[in-house]
């Protein structure tokens, strides 16, 4: 493929989408391709090179412009969005994406670490290949990442890990705990704190189990429903600091937009609480740290 370079292109993970479905049933131009994507050409051409060199897209020169049409792996990438098996669609890019499959290697290597250690080690790692890593890079395929559910990044510290799909350990009270006690003390010897927000326990907590968020709700709603008395779920006015966090959580949905099968994404930094019988709830107390967990619907 031309115009080859050693960094990822900013191509966001919807626009691969879009362009592979765009190319599924005939050979199209570049031209072509930014009027369905509704992108200037330049940035349609960028689109295509990155699709082209993860194997999502071949080309065909031999007319007097070159058309694209998707190959079988930017089929099998398609069906995954498609069928929401968002993993599957992670694995396709990480075999294929030299970049996304050397991110996600390090970040399983690393378990937690922040875009600066991350740089570091994908600098090393990349040493003698043709491919190189910067910030921009990096924040490209961890947006990839996040929203296909492979890793997840700490909303207040920036920091990467996996998002593995396992069931909450059966130590999760004590986990809880020790973060409990973490994030009480930065308040300062004389302004412990008893109500803790939710949203700064799940991040530091999921992190440290490396778990997705909403193993987290269900493993917490299960542990106050254990302890009663012990625990309390507290709410929180509309304007609460809680709810506040330096990065978004990044997500992905599956959109049919006029024929074009494509992926709505949000960056929403307004946190979420957890959700009990209609409820919000923003705030976490321990009265009594005398408490039990046995697993139930946490998986």
């Amino acid at each position: 493929m031309s115009d080859e370079r050693a960094t990822v292109r900013p191509v966001t993970l919807s626009r691969l989408v879009e362009l592979t479905h765009a190319c599924e049933d005939n050979p199209r131009e570049t031209d072509e391709l930014a009027t369905a994507l509704d992108v200037s050409h330049r940035r349609a051409r960028e689109t295509i090179l990155e699709a082209a060199r993860i194997n999502l897209l071949e080309e065909d020169d031999s007319g007097d412009d070159p058309t694209y049409t998707t190959t079988a792996i930017g089929s099998e990438f398609l069906n995954a969005i498609q069928a929401e098996y968002w993993m599957q669609a992670s694995e396709i890019l990480a075999t294929h994406s030299p970049h996304y499959g050397a991110f996600i290697d390090v970040v399983e290597d690393t378990e937690h670490a922040d875009l600066d250690t991350l740089l570091e080690h994908l600098e090393e790692e990349s040493e003698f290949t043709p491919y190189s890593f910067n910030q921009t890079g990096i924040e490209v395929v961890g947006d990839w990442g996040e929203r296909l559910g492979r890793v997840q990044r700490n909303a207040f510290t920036g920091s990467y890990y996996p998002a593995e799909q396992t069931s909450i350990p059966s130590n999760f009270h004590f986990v809880l705990l020790n973060v409990y006690d973490d994030l009480e003390q930065t308040a300062g010897v004389d302004l412990r704190q008893r109500y803790l927000s939710i949203p700064r326990l799940r991040e530091t907590t999921c992190e440290r189990l490396s778990c997705t968020r909403a193993a987290f709700d269900d493993a917490l709603l299960d542990l106050c429903q254990q302890n009663v008395g012990k625990l309390e779920l507290s709410g929180a006015p509309m304007d609460t600091a809680a709810k506040d966090a330096t990065l978004g959580i990044k997500q992905i949905a599956l959109a049919d937009d006029d024929g074009l099968v494509t992926t709505s994404q949000s960056s929403q930094q307004v946190m979420a609480g957890v959700e009990q019988f209609g409820k919000q709830y923003y705030y976490l107390a321990v009265h009594d740290r005398d408490i039990t967990y046995t697993q139930e619907a946490s998986t």
